[in-house]
């Protein structure tokens, strides 16, 4: 609400800077129909984005009306310029969402507010440091060095805000969220800010050759596309119930962790984590509720582990978690207990029930293995030997750690180094 609030009083404030002339409104017309017409031929792809963002349980914010609404803060009065990120936001909002099951309505709003701050921003810079402002007619000129360097700033501003905005309300939504989390995708949120640089061009099309605009739109329906391949090539490599990596992910990714362990004479710890009496949970309280006891724990995991590890959804209500350079058997066991406190550490209120609602603890056992180990020489055979001693967890009365009973083997050159991260898949954490 207080983001909303500020957005219509800088809206209203900035509103009375430049007159609205007829020339203006032409081109607040060319600028809107284009808009409209790449939302129409992008709705589908879009409610096809909307539904893979969702089900990766990643930040996937990508706005590609900025394209039209950052030309329209170029060349256009600001109330022309605000009214048109009002115009796209609601019909993007009533031919979107209808067929995407988004967010609610409030977030949307929220949304068009950070854009309409950040809109003001960049308005103030270009009414306070552009002579031609609305305009572009100077700014082309070969000597125009200072005033792309000022369009530039304006964009940042129109985009960092936005962008602040939105990771800003998300941190505070979700408290527990890692701070690495929040930019996890930070790679992707730059793509939106190339959308600035294909809004430059429309604003200088707009003013010189309307007739051309047609071309921007292609551009724009093939970025979009791009951008929806992309997403579900991640969304292949991600659980949608937990944001973890798949089990045939994760298994490739530890595959080339044991590779650099053997080249690096170094070792690597193996958690398999079950949880206890899952199924009993699952029902008496529900699927969904399964579902969350799922989703907690994998976080549990998120935030125990580094941004060297790999965790993954082994299957059914299993995780595994490799843990490269992990040094010593007594390490992999703190880590392992950890782990597990962590999941007991867990406090869930079930659905309302004729008793109503109670809260639930899970558990889980653990088991673990190193390598090297004495019979361990491939990923699968310190898989085996950790889901052995997880079953020797789960018969020793459950919550507990085991380790393998695999003799652990002295590294003959090099003791474990940190040594540089292993850059794992986009979808792995």
């Amino acid at each position: 609400m207080l983001v909303n609030a500020v957005a219509v009083v800088a809206t209203v404030g900035t509103a009375p800077l430049i007159a609205v002339g007829r020339q203006d409104l032409v081109r607040f017309a060319a600028l809107t129909t284009c808009a409209l017409v790449a939302n129409e031929l992008t709705r589908q792809i879009e409610r096809k984005r909307q539904r893979a963002s969702k089900s990766s349980t990643r930040d996937t914010k990508l706005d590609t009306k900025a394209v039209w609404s950052f030309a329209a803060v170029i060349v256009l009065p600001p109330a022309l310029a605000s009214l048109l990120v009002v115009v796209t936001y609601a019909a993007a909002w009533f031919r979107v969402v209808p067929g995407s099951r988004p967010s609610p309505q409030y977030r949307w709003i929220f949304s068009c507010a950070t854009v309409l701050c950040g809109t003001q921003a960049a308005v103030t810079v270009l009414f306070a440091w552009m002579p031609d402002y609305p305009g572009l007619s100077e700014t082309l000129r070969l000597d125009g060095v200072l005033s792309l360097g000022i369009l530039a700033l304006a964009a940042g501003l129109r985009w960092g805000i936005n962008f602040l905005l939105i990771k800003v309300a998300i941190a505070l939504s979700t408290p527990d969220r890692q701070r690495r989390d929040l930019f996890a995708n930070f790679g992707e949120q730059l793509l939106e800010a190339g959308t600035m640089g294909l809004g430059l061009v429309a604003a200088a099309v707009v003013m010189s050759n309307p007739v051309v605009l047609p071309g921007i739109l292609v551009t724009q329906v093939a970025l979009h596309r791009g951008v929806l391949v992309h997403l579900y090539k991640q969304v292949s490599h991600i659980d949608a119930k937990t944001g973890l990596a798949t089990a045939g992910w994760w298994h490739k990714f530890t595959e080339q962790a044991l590779v650099k362990a053997q080249e690096r004479r170094s070792t690597m710890g193996l958690l398999i984590v079950d949880l206890d009496r899952f199924k009993a949970l699952n029902d008496t309280y529900g699927h969904q509720f399964g579902d969350d006891v799922l989703l907690a724990v994998a976080k549990q995991l998120q935030a125990e582990t580094r941004d060297r590890d790999s965790c993954g959804r082994w299957g059914g209500e299993e995780f595994a978690v490799a843990v490269p350079a992990v040094g010593t058997t007594h390490n992999l066991h703190r880590i392992a207990e950890r782990v597990r406190q962590r999941i007991e550490s867990i406090r869930l209120t079930t659905p309302p029930g004729p008793a109503g609602s109670t809260t639930v603890s899970p558990t889980a056992s653990v088991g673990a293995a190193i390598y090297p180990a004495e019979g361990i020489t491939t990923l699968d055979e310190l898989i085996l030997a950790a889901d052995t001693a997880l079953y020797e967890a789960k018969n020793g009365g459950r919550n507990t750690v085991r380790l393998s009973v695999a003799r652990p083997l002295a590294q003959p050159q090099s003791p474990d180094q940190p040594g540089p991260p292993l850059t794992p898949p986009a979808a792995t954490t």
